[in-house]
């Protein structure tokens, strides 16, 4: 948010690398490759419900910080180079805004003054560990209930209830009014002008995921703006591909050098569907569910990184990450789009997920897999919390087997 047999045979490949720009061999199972001279190693620090950090509402300004500063340093530890750090996870902020409320996930209380700066403060000791720093908003879920009674008195979608949209027991800002888009884009914008982010980083919320029985109750928008479109469907995808190409045209006049990178939903369109679509079936197709043509925006290069969320695992029959790998290759290739592949750690050793996922050497063979594909250059975990408790293992088998030595993420 699984395999036995891959059908294909994995190698390792050698590569000329290392922080100082020496070979490093290591050696796995008997085999020798060495570190990529460049490569991402990223994890996302989801604050949405608490998930990694803060571990609860209303702990002391000290004992955020300390939390906050052990995740950075474990990413460090673990030889990774830049951190997805959740600062607007529902209309809310964890910097102080110009635009909306602090988030209650610090204090207990949304609007409430934590008493320090949190982005601030993860940029500046991020940077002073040599980790990047991706700042990760939502642009559109308001809230994870439909009582709008709980947003502070001055929060937007109080001050214009004519902007929200509840559907599936949350609130959403209406993707289809111009007006909307702009304050999104806004209020993602102050961080960027303020903190010397090295990424603004969106995941796979743009239209909500589909509820079954439920319609996203646009009419009145559709109504005004959407007349000169053959369907709802195709006037939804131009609302958000306008805020995926505004987005990117506003970072770079902001601040030049800033990256801009879309973690989506791995499946763009099945091949049933679509034949430029993957070799999957069934499930959420973003195109059509979602109303993000994340194929699209790479092949336009609108983003400067994408991070599609493969969540299976090998040999999975629905969306086999075997399958997944090479089809987003041969998307990015001929752009100048970076691929990094999310990697669902939270996965490993879980109950109720298919039995691959009991393997603790899961993850560590999708990193072999990815490489014999050089347009993957790194990969992502989800999330935090499971990276440093690592209860199964599976992590600490991908630093052993991957990451040997430190390296810089891509340029």
């Amino acid at each position: 948010m699984g395999m036995d047999t891959v059908g294909r045979h994995i190698t390792r490949r050698a590569f000329a690398g290392g922080a100082a720009g020496a070979a490093l061999a290591l050696s796995v199972a008997g085999e020798a490759f060495a570190a990529p001279r460049s490569q991402l190693r990223g994890m996302w620090i989801a604050t949405v419900a608490n998930r990694d950090w803060p571990s609860s509402r209303g702990l002391s300004v000290s004992r955020q910080r300390r939390e906050l500063l052990d995740l950075l340093d474990c990413a460090a530890d673990r030889r990774l180079n830049a951190v997805m750090f959740q600062v607007r996870p529902t209309a809310d902020s964890f910097w102080p805004s110009s635009y909306e409320p602090w988030s209650a996930y610090l204090t207990g209380t949304q609007g409430r003054d934590p008493g320090w700066d949190p982005l601030g403060t993860a940029v500046r000791e991020a940077h002073r560990r040599g980790l990047q720093l991706h700042a990760w908003f939502n642009p559109y879920r308001i809230a994870n209930n439909t009582d709008r009674s709980r947003l502070v008195p001055r929060h937007p979608a109080r001050v214009h209830p004519d902007w929200v949209v509840p559907y599936g027991g949350k609130l959403y800002y209406n993707p289809g009014l111009p007006e909307v888009r702009r304050f999104v884009q806004d209020a993602m914008l102050d961080a960027v002008r303020r903190y010397p982010i090295d990424a603004v980083h969106w995941d796979d919320y743009f239209y909500p995921y589909p509820v079954a029985g439920k319609s996203f109750g646009d009419d009145y928008a559709y109504d005004r703006y959407g007349s000169e479109y053959r369907n709802r469907a195709a006037w939804r995808r131009h609302n958000i591909d306008l805020l995926v190409h505004e987005m990117a045209s506003r970072i770079r006049l902001i601040r030049p050098g800033t990256r801009f990178g879309i973690s989506p939903f791995a499946v763009w369109r099945n091949r049933g569907t679509d034949r430029l679509g993957s070799n999957t079936r069934g499930g959420v197709q973003t195109y059509d569910d979602l109303y993000a043509d994340t194929r699209g925006w790479v092949r336009k290069e609108w983003i400067d990184y994408i991070v599609p969320q493969v969540y299976w695992h090998l040999g999975n029959s629905v969306a086999d990450y075997a399958e997944l790998i090479p089809w987003w290759s041969d998307t990015v290739a001929g752009t100048r789009v970076r691929l990094y592949i999310g990697e669902a750690l939270y996965k490993a050793g879980a109950a109720r997920q298919p039995r691959a996922w009991r393997d603790p050497t899961e993850l560590s063979r999708h990193l072999s897999f990815d490489a014999d594909y050089p347009q993957v250059r790194g990969n992502v975990f989800f999330a935090a919390k499971d990276v440093a408790n690592d209860p199964m293992g599976a992590m600490n088998r991908v630093v052993a087997d991957h990451y040997g030595t430190r390296v810089q993420p891509p340029k």
